[in-house]
C-alpha cells in the first residue's frame, strides 16, 4: 500500500479588515493561531457541503411509494407520548 504523504499549499487570502480582525480575535480566544482557525473553518464549511450531497443523493434513490406504504401498514402501534416533533429543540 502507498503511504500518502501529508503536504500543505501555501494561498494567499485577502481578507476585510473587519473579518481578518475577528478571525484573530477568535483564534485567540480558543488559543490557537489564524492559520488553523482559517484552516478548521475551511474543513466544516468541505464537510458540511459534502453531507449536503450526500443526503441529497441518498434522496434521489427513495422509493416515496414504499415509504408511504410502511408509514400507513395497519397494526403498527400508534405514536406515544414523547414522539412529538419539536423543530425548536
Amino acid at each position: 500500500m502507498k503511504a500518502i504523504k501529508n503536504t500543505t499549499a501555501n494561498y494567499a487570502l485577502r481578507l476585510p479588515r473587519s473579518l481578518k480582525a475577528e478571525v484573530e480575535r477568535l483564534a485567540a480566544q480558543d488559543g490557537i493561531s489564524v492559520n488553523q482557525f482559517i484552516t478548521t473553518a475551511v474543513a466544516e464549511k468541505i464537510a458540511a457541503m459534502k453531507t449536503s450531497d450526500f443526503f441529497l443523493e441518498r434522496q434521489k434513490k427513495a422509493d416515496f411509494t414504499v415509504f408511504h406504504q410502511v408509514l400507513n401498514r395497519s397494526g403498527g402501534e400508534a405514536p406515544q407520548p414523547g414522539d412529538e416533533y419539536h423543530p425548536e429543540s
